[in-house]
Order: C-alpha cells, then structure tokens, then sequence
C-alpha cells in the first residue's frame, strides 16, 4: 500500500526513487531502475538519453549506450523510448493493445490505412525478411490511395507503414545509420518470450512507473511507493532534460518543488518568458533555477543565453559537462 508522507519527505524520496542522488553506477542498471529513456531528435545541449544519464552517472562512455542496445541487445527501442529488454513482455502486450485499439482517431486511422494497404503490408515484411535490415529509403512507395505532404514523412507513405507495423509489433528497430533506424523483422531484433495480456501489461507498466516516481500526489496529498527510501539528498548541482521524468509531468513538479516549468520550443519567440531551451538545474533536494545552454558542436563551445532564479552553483552543474562534451565554456 502506498505511503503517506509530506512535501519534504516526497521531494527526496522522488529525487533518489530517480537516481539524482548520485547513487547510480552504470547505464543498463541505470535504465532498468528508470524504466525507460525518451527519445527526441532536439540535441541542444545532447540528445535527452543522453542528458539524462549525464545528470544521474556524470562522466562515462557515451558509446556505451549504443552498445547496449545495438551489439549487446539488452536493451531496444520501441515507440520513441529506450526500455530493457526485460519489460518486453509488458511491451507486447502494449504492441497487442495497439493492434486492437480505436480509442483514439490516429489507432482507426491505422487499421483503416492498413486495411487498405494489404498489398504494401505483404511487401514490406517481404522486402524486410529478403534483404532487411533495412533504411525507409530502400523501400519502395506502394502505398493505395493519394499522396499527402506529412510533417514528419514527406510525399513517401513508406513511414506511416513502418511506424505501424513497429508499434504492432511486426517489425522492429535493428540499429541505426546516423540519424537513420535500420528495420527488420520482429522476430529476427526481440528474443523470444512471452506476451502478456493488454490488462497485465497496463498494470504491470503502472507499476513499474510508480516505483521509478517514487511518490505520487493522491486526493489527501502525497503517496510513496511502499519500497521507497527516504533520506538526506546530497548536495549536487546539475542540469536536467525537459523528458526528465523528474519534471516531465509539469503540474507535478510544481507541487512537488514549487517550480513552474513549461518546454518553449514551439511557442512562438515573441511569447516566450524565458528561451528556445531552458532546463532546470537542480540543487540538492530543490530545483534553483533555469539556464540555457547552447552547444555548438562545430565551433567546440558552450553558450549561456539566460540563467534564471538561484543559479549561484550554475558553474558546478556545466563546467563538468561542457568538458563531459569536449566543449569549451564561452
């Protein structure tokens, strides 16, 4: 049964629960007790897996992770996160749920797009089992119906079916190619186990959220998970992603640290109160302030373009990370 606690107990008891209390040692352990890493192609400082094992292991091998989930496989990726291989079962059963879904408008028009490319189906997963792994451009465009301009595809339906048939579980993510995903056959990327049923995996992937939170706000205020551990936080300085699991939940991390935070990339420069990219920094059991960093990779700088609230220790979180990035601060 969940535990109450109050707002001081719940703010160190998320922050450890989270592994910001300097307590993590490797990026796979790092991984699992997380449950899982965002992805998301905006690097400003470094892509958000990557910022994200930063905050939580300082200094270590950035290929490691690469390792891991391409020539080690103990983990993979699937709908935009990086999860350890040991929760497949909870991700078939969550690839099964997105099968059956029409909940939402975007799972019919799946089934619908589907249904009506039958044929392109049967040749992709042809094409894949031939001569995969291969790149979206290596497969050809036969998709039924006209073509639209997509925000993230293009003209080409070649990735509306890919992206299907990869949440459906039917085909997965093999490796990349720079930026690029390698595709192949499911069964050729996960190894084989068990599914477990959409009801299990729903609660099973609750389960394990609630563990990796370490508290939740309840209607008579602040629950632990009943393995939590509370105790004093130690007093680091560093800098979080925006997908930190410790702030992505905004309305959360107001009540939890009195800290409104709202990600201003897509809001229109004129309206921003504050950058394009502004992180928190985190002080010990507080979050202090925000900053924004910028890292040009080609020039080998680090920018400050704003710093707000207490930054005092602002140079104890990017000094390290600027020469984590072999990037000179400016």
């Amino acid at each position: 049964m969940p535990v109450p606690v109050d707002t001081d107990a719940a703010r160190r008891i998320a922050i450890r629960a989270q592994l910001l209390d300097g307590s993590a040692v490797d990026v796979r352990e790092t991984v699992r007790r997380l449950g899982f890493l965002q992805l998301d192609p905006i690097a400003t400082v470094m892509t958000p897996p990557e910022l994200i094992l930063w905050s939580r292991l300082g200094p270590h091998d950035r290929a490691e992770l690469d390792r891991l989930l391409w020539e080690e496989r103990v983990l993979l990726e699937w709908n935009a996160f990086i999860w350890p291989v040991e929760s497949l079962p909870i991700l078939r059963g969550l690839m099964r749920r997105q099968r059956k879904s029409t909940r939402y408008a975007s799972h019919r028009w799946m089934r619908d797009f589907m249904a009506e490319n039958r044929a392109f189906r049967r040749y992709v997963l042809r094409e894949l089992e031939r001569r995969g792994p291969l790149l979206s451009r290596e497969l050809e465009d036969r998709a039924a119906g006209e073509s639209r301009d997509h925000r993230w595809y293009g003209s080409r339906r070649v990735g509306h079916m890919l992206t299907i048939l990869h949440l459906w579980g039917e085909i997965a993510i093999a490796g990349r190619r720079g930026r690029q995903r390698l595709w192949d056959l499911a069964d050729r990327v996960y190894p084989p186990g068990e599914a477990l049923g959409v009801a299990e995996a729903e609660r099973l992937l609750e389960e394990q959220r609630f563990r990796s939170l370490g508290v939740r706000l309840g209607k008579e205020g602040w629950e632990a998970h009943p393995d939590a551990l509370d105790g004093p936080v130690p007093d680091r300085a560093v800098v979080l992603s925006p997908f930190d699991r410790l702030v992505h939940d905004r309305d959360r991390a107001e009540a939890l640290f009195g800290f409104h935070y709202r990600l201003e990339m897509y809001v229109t420069p004129s309206k921003r109160e504050y950058g394009y990219y502004v992180i928190p920094l985190l002080v010990g059991d507080r979050i202090a302030g925000r900053v924004e960093p910028l890292v040009d990779r080609k020039a080998g700088t680090m920018k400050l373009l704003g710093a707000w609230g207490d930054v005092s220790r602002l140079d104890e979180a990017l000094d390290p990370l600027a020469t984590f990035l072999g990037v000179e601060r400016v």
